[in-house]
């Protein structure tokens, strides 16, 4: 279930984005989609940041912060014991090794978010799309994150050409690939995973996510990785580079595939600007204002008692002496 809504906006109509207790409906139901609307309240200016929010997912817990192999999200095809515990029971299921293994990889927010168009408040549309790279943070990118070691990839000079069956000098298959990997461009490519036959790569997991083509280091991927600390989150999805003015509507198409009932907390999509402190959050200044209230009313008690029975200095009532 989907609750969205603008910042200082009201909640959007989410008619049609339920999907129950079944992960993946729309993306096996022929990449069915819902639409959600939304009407910019008052004018934003870029960037404009799209996220997702979950509610009672815990991220927190330390079994699922761990549950991880940090040298094979960097590419090592090698894992020590103590990684593949941690891992457990998502590591190796039925002889298939799962790369990247636990339960982190493996609860991505799988639901695909499109802004279908943006229609200002004279009725004409503006060209203003949604932005997903440059998302994640740079030291991760370079840092955290790399394909596995061996994979090679091959842009084709024709869709025609793109033969995925080719075979090396030892007879063996040189690609992955069944058939060409077709990016957003049109672009046909090949591409070669190692020990393909007996894993089970994020791109063959999370298919209407992440491309074989990026594999652990897509953006959507690495932001989900860099676990939350509350139950309640908001994790960055992309961003507008066009300011929009009020009264203008959004219209955002979702293939709704991660499913929250089953855990009983909720998800939502949040368009809103962001400042030098961040994006809103009216916690942290209600959290001011109470401290703030609490020191003003122990000041004026301690300023009332120091005017109607103020202590004299040196007062030798207030001494106590060792008794002889």
């Amino acid at each position: 279930m989907y609750e969205s809504h603008l910042k200082n906006g009201p909640a959007a109509d989410i008619t049609g984005c339920e999907i129950g207790e079944n992960p993946n409906k729309m993306y096996l139901n022929n990449s069915e989609t819902c639409e959600i609307q939304m009407v910019a309240t008052g004018d934003m200016d870029p960037p404009i940041m799209v996220h997702y929010e979950l509610y009672n997912f815990y991220q927190n817990y330390r079994r699922y912060t761990t549950s991880k192999d940090l040298s094979q999200l960097l590419g090592s095809l090698n894992q020590d014991s103590v990684s593949a515990l941690y891992c457990e029971p998502l590591n190796i299921m039925g002889g298939i090794r799962i790369n990247p293994c636990g339960l982190v990889a493996n609860t991505l927010f799988n639901d695909v978010i499109t802004l279908d168009s943006i229609i200002g408040p004279d009725g004409e549309p503006i060209n203003a799309p949604l932005v997903e790279q440059g998302i994640a943070w740079r030291s991760d990118l370079e840092w955290k994150f790399a394909q596995p070691e061996g994979f090679a990839s091959e842009e084709c000079s024709s869709c025609d050409a793109c033969d995925c069956g080719e075979l090396n000098a030892q007879g063996e298959r040189a690609w992955s690939c069944n058939e060409p990997y077709v990016d957003g461009d049109g672009v046909c490519w090949r591409y070669f995973y190692p020990q393909d036959n007996t894993t089970q790569y994020l791109y063959e997991t999370y298919p209407m996510v992440v491309s074989p083509l990026e594999g652990v280091t897509n953006e959507h991927f690495i932001v989900w990785m860099r676990t939350a600390a509350l139950p309640r989150f908001r994790k960055l999805y992309g961003y507008i580079e066009q300011p929009i003015p009020a009264g203008s509507t959004l219209t955002f198409r979702v293939q709704a595939n991660f499913a929250v009932e089953r855990l009983k907390g909720a998800k939502a999509l949040v368009v809103g600007n962001t400042y030098i402190f961040g994006g809103k959050n009216p916690w942290l200044g209600l959290l001011f204002l109470v401290v703030g209230v609490i020191a003003a009313v122990l000041g004026s008690l301690f300023l009332l008692k120091d005017v109607l029975s103020p202590r004299r200095l040196a007062d030798k009532r207030y001494l106590s002496y060792k008794e002889d």
